[in-house]
């Protein structure tokens, strides 16, 4: 079970009733979708509020086009981002795979009427692995290129590179959507070892850093880590193979997680 502030949930279900007011909108569904809803955020980590909406039924009968997005600049860590209805069911038919996550994310701020318990129950008719699957590759090899070519990279910029790894293997085993909880793909997928270990290490460091930390004006929380990943294209989306040194073949350990340790992996 996945626990907000109940100061926090006020704070977002405050800032959705502003938003409906603004827009003459009503949002039918929110939830969290960023690392908060994938289980490795840390103490600084934002509230990624993602939601649907609908119009007045006038304001579909224009044949202008209309903006279909609303957004909201990030303030106080809340990170707020929807999308009209319509928009969203034309994204439900090609299996767009942020939405049908938003659908399973395990932290829901605002339910109203049956919009989203229907989607839920369309979505495996809708899902389209190949879709899914290529979306999840290319996610992974942008956040590799983006993220982790550098000497110094962040704890949690693996993580972003694990999870859609992890989501390309789920795929191609058959076991349908993909879960937004990362910790479930490590489970069904990781079994346990030396990689397992290193992934549960990354994501418990992550989650305390800024505990053992603080961040200091002028001060950037970077760790190094060097992280052995692999991928291959294969099959309809690109097989994938996740390595990394560790034990006997030169991981250097010392102190815990959340001390002055550190682990140097070495990249394959």
């Amino acid at each position: 079970m996945t626990y907000v502030k109940l100061s926090i949930q006020e704070e977002i279900a405050r800032r959705l009733d502003l938003i409906e007011q603004e827009e003459t909108v009503r949002v039918v569904y929110a939830c969290e979708s960023g690392s908060r809803a994938w289980g490795f955020e840390s103490v600084d980590s934002d509230y990624d509020v993602r939601f649907l909406y609908v119009h007045p039924r006038d304001w579909y009968l224009s044949v202008e086009d209309r903006r279909d997005v609303i957004e909201r600049p990030v303030q106080n860590a809340l990170d707020l981002s929807g999308w009209d209805l319509l928009k969203a069911l034309r994204l439900f038919r090609k299996s767009n795979p942020p939405l049908l996550e938003w659908f399973v994310s395990p932290i829901v701020y605002r339910e109203s009427g049956r919009t989203a318990q229907k989607l839920r129950g369309l979505a495996d008719q809708f899902h389209s692995p190949r879709a899914s699957g290529y979306h999840y590759l290319h996610m992974a090899q942008g956040n590799f290129r983006e993220y982790l070519r550098g000497d110094e990279v962040w704890t949690k910029k693996y993580l972003y590179v694990l999870r859609p790894l992890l989501a390309i293997q789920w795929i191609e085993r058959g076991l349908g959507i993909v879960p937004m909880e990362f910790q479930k793909l490590v489970e069904a997928l990781l079994p346990v070892g030396p990689l397992r270990t290193c992934v549960d290490d990354l994501v418990k460091r992550k989650a305390c850093w800024l505990r053992a930390y603080p961040r200091a004006k002028g001060r950037t929380n970077k760790r190094v880590y060097r992280v052995g990943i692999g991928t291959s294209r294969r099959g309809i989306c690109g097989a994938t193979t996740l390595g990394a040194t560790s034990g006997q073949t030169g991981r250097r350990v010392s102190s815990n997680a959340c001390g002055n340790s550190k682990r140097h992996l070495t990249r394959r």
